[in-house]
């Protein structure tokens, strides 16, 4: 099974950008559909971006679309969260997610392996 880790969090000023990466160990990295999500204080953890095993197919929330760019690089083991035009409210720990099936999802509870997560903070 793989493990993830994410990196790249920190803080920025609102309209600012910032890309997080998500690193999986292990050699079948192509088999997972791979998602982001992200969970603020007080708050239930969100979907935020989903991409295919081939990274043909990507899926937003609609609070973030056209704003962040998931994107995969199979051969680096590697996902990928393009952030911009943060807006304070995008505050939160983000996670990156990972499921064995072509069938891509943004449910939290379908996912089964979960990196720990990077905080983002996004000031006014």
């Amino acid at each position: 099974q793989a493990q993830l880790v994410e990196s790249g969090g920190g803080l920025v000023q609102a309209g600012g950008s910032l890309r997080l990466s998500c690193l999986a160990s292990g050699r079948t990295f192509s088999i997972y559909t791979m998602g982001w999500f992200r969970q603020a204080p007080g708050k239930e953890r969100e979907f935020v971006a989903a991409i295919s095993r081939s990274g043909a197919g990507t899926y937003y929330a609609d609070s973030v679309k056209g704003r962040f760019t998931i994107s995969r690089d199979n051969a680096k083991n590697t996902v990928y969260l393009q952030m911009n035009s943060l807006k304070p409210q995008d505050t939160a720990v983000y996670y990156c997610a990972a499921r064995s099936s072509v069938v891509v999802t943004t449910t939290p509870n379908e996912y089964a392996i979960w990196g720990q997560g990077t905080q983002v903070t996004v000031s006014s």
